[in-house]
């Protein structure tokens, strides 16, 4: 293999590459909820979501009319005022601007886990958490499989466009899981340095003799 190859597979590889992808993966888990969590404060944004709302089981109370949605929802760029009307009697936009705070939350959090360890932590531990909601959607939300217009592909396991956007929080979730066994290190570390010299030992003696037995 060329020297300059191994050279530089050797950078990737090295102890330090680990670190900078897992900054790398926080950065980018915080522009998503960032950017995302914004979003929840425009009126199109919030009627996408209706369809995901309106049929989750833990969701659709903060609507007035969860069974009404269907007859007024709109394509993104498409101004009804009359749907608009609904939707804000509907509550839509209430609840996406609490959602939207939510997630900006989270993003500031895991944004800030790149200098505070127990905020980070906070951080993601919900940002793991949030995808375990999102995905739920493919369990409850018709609209996440394509419909049977004359098609024959439609159902299971035919991911509609808004499925599709849905099942993109898998890669979410594992990139939280990443931050959350580091910040739980960092923060399980940084105790650890904390207490007595003394107590260190004992407790490193005692893991010693428990892997013995």
């Amino acid at each position: 293999m060329n020297t300059h190859i191994r050279q530089v597979l050797g950078l990737v590889s090295g102890p330090g590459s680990n670190r900078i992808g897992l900054q790398a993966m926080r950065l980018a888990i915080a522009v998503i909820f960032l950017w995302i969590g914004a979003l929840k404060f425009v009126p199109y944004e919030a009627d996408s979501i209706t369809p995901f709302v309106a049929n989750s089981p833990v969701m659709s109370f903060f609507y007035a009319h969860p069974d009404q949605y269907a007859q007024h929802l709109t394509h993104e760029g498409e101004l009804k005022l009359a749907e608009r009307t609904w939707q804000a009697a509907n509550h839509t936009y209430a609840f996406s601007r609490g959602l939207g705070t939510v997630e900006l939350l989270i993003g500031v959090l895991v944004l800030v886990g790149m200098v505070s360890r127990r905020l980070g932590l906070a951080g993601a531990m919900l940002a793991f958490l949030t995808p375990v909601v999102t995905l739920s959607f493919l369990v409850s939300t018709p609209e996440a499989w394509v419909s049977a217009l004359g098609d024959a592909q439609h159902g299971f396991p035919y991911l509609s466009g808004a499925g599709r956007l849905v099942l993109k929080d898998v890669t979410l979730m594992a990139g939280a899981w990443l931050l959350l066994a580091d910040s739980v290190r960092a923060v399980l570390d940084h105790d650890a340095r904390r207490l007595p010299a003394g107590f260190n030992l004992a407790r490193n003696a005692a893991s010693r003799s428990l892997r013995a037995s």
